[in-house]
């Protein structure tokens, strides 16, 4: 007779392997994905074909079951990182929200994107990576000259297996410095993460260490607003440094008035 496919076996397998390996102040659980076909057969459901996919979602996409929330501190929460090839660890960290600040000024820059770009663009990140380069977002936040290296950056790195990066920039300073910036970009319902930042400070380290990183996240949001993030992580604690709302507008849009207003804004 075959298995019968659960609705929410996603939850149940990811909340089956986490308290297996649970204890009242544990802060790391190592598991593999080797894991899920014996929590499987026990939970009596259908093996998912892509079980890395059931870990992803959950790295990237998904909250975990109220179990697995309910076992967090307050002020912190539960995510999985990479450990290496088909490893990974649920690991107890500070709680980071990247949540747009409410109320937060917005500059209004003129929308530089060409048109044609902005009819066939296939998705919100996708457009969202061309408005934030062909804009010059990334020098307008950080203060450099930059130029994006390559588009979805898939590689591995040492001690955490595959990662991706939406774009990769490189900038130049004044005094003649370089910087690796890597971007993070989410469009309309998707939610920026934790996990994703951490590997792409994990990623420059490795494949560019004498260049200087710089982790920028771009949100989405309503009428052409994009938010910018910047990020700092010294390999535990990670928190929000920059945040930078720009409108988008028609050239004629841009007051003098909102020039003026500018010019007395606090860097």
């Amino acid at each position: 007779m075959p298995k019968k496919k659960d609705p929410n076996r996603y939850d149940r397998l990811i909340e089956s392997v986490f308290l297996a390996g649970y204890k009242s102040g544990i802060q790391t659980i190592p598991f593999t994905k080797l894991q899920f076909e014996d929590v499987a057969k026990n939970l009596d459901i259908s093996l998912p074909k892509n079980v890395p996919d059931v870990i992803y979602s959950f790295r990237y996409r998904n909250d975990f079951p109220a179990q697995i929330v309910g076992t967090a501190s307050p002020g912190k929460e539960w995510i999985i990182r990479g450990t290496g090839k088909g490893r990974y660890s649920f690991c107890h960290v500070k709680h980071i929200s990247f949540k747009p600040s409410d109320n937060f000024a917005e500059t209004k820059i003129p929308n530089a994107t060409p048109g044609i770009i902005a009819r066939y663009a296939l998705d919100d990140e996708q457009a969202l990576l061309a408005k934030v380069r062909f804009n010059r977002l990334v020098d307008i936040f950080t203060g450099l000259t930059c130029y994006s290296l390559q588009n979805h950056l898939r590689t591995s790195v040492k001690n955490m297996g595959q990662v991706e990066t939406d774009e990769i920039y490189v900038g130049l300073d004044k005094r003649g410095v370089h910087y690796i910036i890597p971007v993070q970009a989410k469009g309309g319902k998707d939610r920026l993460g934790r996990v994703q930042i951490e590997q792409d400070f994990a990623l420059c380290a490795e494949k560019f260490p004498g260049l200087i990183c710089k982790s920028i996240a771009a949100q989405f949001l309503p009428n052409d607003v994009i938010v910018l993030f910047e990020m700092e992580f010294d390999g535990d604690e990670m928190a929000i440094i920059g945040e930078k709302h720009y409108r988008l507008v028609e050239p004629g849009v841009l007051s003098d008035a909102e020039l003026e207003t500018y010019k007395t804004r606090l860097s």
